[in-house]
């Protein structure tokens, strides 16, 4: 599994949940290839500390958190509405339905396709295999972003990504066409 084929999972991901909640195909497909670049900033971070066996020390998740801004740097030529959206998913996309995220930010005052990418990102990071820890159960991974309702998520954002990834016969299609690239 690499980087790359995660991120395009995280983007296709995001499109469906923003389709199922009623943005414009355009709009979605918009939020898709943004979605697919909100982890572009770790192209800066050294490898040693994204690939390191073992809990991050507080000085290397500090390097880790600055991804963020790196990414959103990187694409600061991007203009227009594209550029918006992208550099706000790089930016914004560890924000936690209670503010306790990177940036201290609640997403009541972002825009709701940010907690779209946040919860693709983390379903695909639990899902499969890093350096650091196996690759978790889809049920598993689920029964997690349940558990963080109402602080990582939305509830009602929870609520419905559960339901599309059990139900959406496009998520098996992501999984396969993504990750056995």
């Amino acid at each position: 599994m690499n980087q790359f084929n995660e991120n395009k999972a995280v983007g296709r991901l995001t499109e469906i949940i923003a389709l199922s909640r009623g943005y414009k195909p355009t709009k979605a497909r918009m939020i898709r290839n943004a979605a697919t670049l909100h982890d572009i900033g770790k192209q800066k971070i050294d490898d040693s500390i994204l690939t390191k066996n073992g809990k991050l020390s507080a000085h290397e998740l500090e390097i880790v958190k600055t991804h963020t801004w790196l990414g959103a740097k990187m694409l600061s030529s991007i203009q227009g509405e594209i550029g918006e959206v992208t550099r706000l998913c790089c930016l914004l996309h560890h924000e936690w339905h209670n503010g306790d995220g990177y940036w201290k930010i609640p997403t009541c005052y972002l825009p709701e396709y940010l907690s779209f990418v946040a919860i693709a990102d983390v379903f695909c990071a639990l899902v499969v295999v890093r350096p650091y820890k196996s690759a978790w159960p889809p049920e598993e991974a689920l029964d997690f972003i349940q558990s963080k309702a109402g602080t990582q998520f939305c509830p009602v954002l929870v609520k419905d990504f559960i339901w599309l990834i059990r139900n959406d016969n496009r998520i098996p299609a992501i999984f396969s066409e993504v990750f056995d690239e």
